[in-house]
């Protein structure tokens, strides 16, 4: 009941990568930035322990950003020649250019998967990019719709979900923020995506929609674009925002039968939460979602945070939980009659 975890990512330390920034730049090369990044992955896992969460991931640390390194890592993509989009924000950033059949070679994550599963006993998770918000990051120059192009990214997401599993993940969660940002796309064919990616998988998935990162996108709405709809998806637990936003919670019971990950750390801000804060904003869902259904966790990504602020509001949210768990505690034996 109310288990807590990160939704993405965490802060790198200073000699790993520049710091506060949201896309990473390393600052070591070949070997060295491996042997490194194994590090950084060690003190992550070690911070989400000594604060009590009770599933764990490898805080993303060897990732650029949430979604280029699978998905520049694919066939079928020509890197030389980048293509444009817009962002949510409605700037042309550089995104790959898909130039012939997307396929993978050989599984992406799984050795880190590995790595992360040999150094806990906890739960792990691990978050890959959604194929609907890969197709929309990439500038498509050989499928003939751009539904065809997300279920390409749904095949080879797909596979990797299959070695995930089969390598001992607990849970896999999709990255899918552009569901929010093109959400008339996201009627059309975000669904039919979803499905072929789960297709014939087996194991505990998630899927996190998002306002965006304060960093880029301060103002967040009071509700959501896409969200409802997420009820007939195949995904078991779906991550939503609540601490920043102030969401409506009305809106969880329209999600029946899905595991809710509550973001109730706000992320716009380096200070911390109290307990106190972060229980309050549980309970706000409490009176539309039973507590089982429930995973607290922060809104969103943690990178651009400083290490302090992040380790300190991941103690926070350990500690609301623990809060919550206690008043309900009794009630739960009372209805058991024990």
């Amino acid at each position: 009941m109310l288990r807590t975890m990160i939704v993405g990512s965490l802060p790198r330390p200073t000699w790993l990568a520049q710091p506060s920034q949201v896309y990473t730049s390393y600052q070591l090369e070949g070997d060295a930035l491996g042997e490194a990044q194994d590090d950084a992955v060690r003190l992550a896992l070690r911070d989400q322990e000594v604060a009590g969460l009770d599933i764990v991931t490898d805080g993303e640390i060897r990732r650029e950003s949430y979604s280029n390194r699978f998905a520049t890592a694919l066939h079928g993509i020509d890197l030389e020649r980048p293509g444009t989009t817009l962002n949510r924000s409605g700037n042309p950033i550089p995104v790959p250019r898909v130039v012939g059949p997307l396929r993978r070679d050989a599984p992406l994550t799984v050795d880190d998967l590995r790595f992360l599963r040999e150094s806990t006993d906890r739960l792990v998770k691990v978050t890959l990019p959604g194929p609907f918000t890969m197709a929309q990051q990439a500038e498509n120059d050989f499928y003939e719709r751009e539904e065809e192009l997300a279920l390409a990214y749904a095949d080879v997401v797909r596979e990797e979900m299959l070695d995930l599993f089969a390598a001992g993940a607990d849970i896999v969660q999709l990255d899918e923020p552009w569901m929010e940002s093109r959400a008339e796309q996201a009627r059309r064919y975000a669904l039919p995506t979803l499905e072929r990616a789960l297709d014939g998988v087996q194991g505990t998935t998630a899927l996190h929609i998002c306002f965006g990162y304060p960093a880029f996108v301060p103002d967040h709405p009071p509700a959501y674009s896409f969200l409802s709809e997420l009820a007939a998806s195949p995904v078991a637990q779906i991550s939503i925002e609540t601490a920043q936003s102030n969401l409506d919670l009305g809106v969880l019971e329209t999600l029946a039968g899905k595991t809710v990950i509550l973001g109730v750390i706000a992320l716009d801000t380096a200070a911390v939460e109290t307990p106190e804060t972060v229980a309050a904003r549980i309970r706000r869902a409490l009176p539309h979602k039973d507590a089982s259904e429930l995973i607290a966790a922060p809104d969103c990504g943690m990178k651009y945070l400083p290490r302090d602020a992040a380790f300190a509001k991941l103690e926070a949210l350990v500690a609301g939980a623990r809060l919550v768990r206690g008043e309900l505690a009794p009630r739960l034996a009372s209805s058991r009659g024990c």
